[in-house]
């Protein structure tokens, strides 16, 4: 593999998340020729993550699913879910890269949920058609996301999957610190 074309495999069709994982590869790797194409990948935890732990999980199960069925030279993952922390509940992202045999996981950053938003999840909503609902959008998972309706705008869920992306590539970039 040169350098300078790869292909990447995501699992997920969402074009929120294979723009990320693109955005962040082709910041490390700005001469590259990026193939970033997305598939659909079964996360076997449930449809709305409510802990830390599923959100993980369906992050590296979705990632290794890839891994199982195509061929490429980057794999990558995102999943979305809640969970109650000490400080109140929160939406956040896991994210998988791997790169051949090694795997890196990484995490963004929490967005505060008002409570009534993750009482709903815990009944077993799901965050993205809930935001649609209260703020009249239409599909804002594949658009700026909870995180760009609560911020005003601010920011968005395409922000924080590629700063989690970034993070997590370190590895990749710094491959003799990580003894890779």
């Amino acid at each position: 593999m040169s350098e300078q074309n790869f292909t990447v495999v995501v699992g997920s069709r969402n074009p929120v998340k294979v723009r990320a994982v693109a955005k962040a590869l082709a910041m490390y790797y700005p001469d590259a020729e990026i193939d970033c194409q997305g598939i659909d990948a079964p996360s076997q935890v449930p449809e709305q993550p409510i802990t830390t732990q599923q959100t993980r999980d369906g992050a590296v199960n979705r990632l290794r699913y890839c891994q199982q069925h195509q061929a490429a030279d980057f794999y990558a993952a995102i999943e979305g879910g809640v969970d109650m922390f000490e400080d109140g509940p929160a939406t956040f992202a896991y994210v998988a890269i791997a790169r051949g045999e090694h795997l890196s996981v990484g995490r963004g950053a929490n967005m505060p949920l008002p409570p009534s938003v993750y009482q709903a999840l815990e009944q077993g909503e799901e965050l993205g058609p809930l935001m649609d609902k209260l703020f009249n959008t239409k599909n804002i998972k594949q658009k700026g996301g909870a995180i760009g309706l609560l911020t005003n705008g601010l920011a968005t869920r395409e922000d924080n999957y590629v700063h989690a992306l970034i993070l997590a590539l370190v590895q990749f970039a710094h491959k003799e610190l990580f003894a890779l």
